[in-house]
């Protein structure tokens, strides 16, 4: 990740799901900062919050000791997220939602993800681990 800049955060937290919090938090008042609604900010934060928790289930196998290193980045008319994971490459081609009436528990963070979230990009060409990008802009 580049430098840190005035108008960006960064955060590292453990693969802890103890820790999300913080990450929501966070989120909340950045979200706010950028000009989001409540409702937005919300749905923003839950859309982070189910990306961290796909780390942690996906690249670390639930183990709760390894880095999640998160970028915020105010930008113009919206946020961007970073979400960089040395876990297990993600296989790109099996990242997909489920169908929504398929009813059972789970399976619908990509879903909410997608649709909250303006720009949706993995990037798993690193030498290890993963780097996620989400953007949501403002609709004014």
């Amino acid at each position: 990740m580049p430098q840190p800049r005035p108008d960006q955060v960064d955060l590292a937290i453990a693969s802890d799901p103890r820790l999300l919090k913080i990450v929501r938090m966070t989120i909340m008042h950045l979200t706010e900062l950028a000009g989001f609604g409540e409702e937005e900010q919300k749905s923003v934060a839950l859309a982070v919050d189910e990306a961290c928790s796909n780390i942690i289930k996906h690249a670390y196998d639930g183990a709760t000791d390894r880095p999640i290193l998160i970028r915020f980045q105010l930008l113009d008319r919206g946020l961007r997220v970073l979400l960089r994971d040395y876990g297990r490459k993600a296989d790109l081609s099996k990242i997909k939602s489920r169908e929504l009436d398929d009813i059972r528990p789970g399976g619908l963070g990509v879903h909410l993800i997608r649709s909250v979230m303006d720009v949706v990009e993995y990037d798993n060409s690193l030498d290890e681990g993963n780097l996620l990008t989400l953007e949501k802009y403002l609709r004014r």
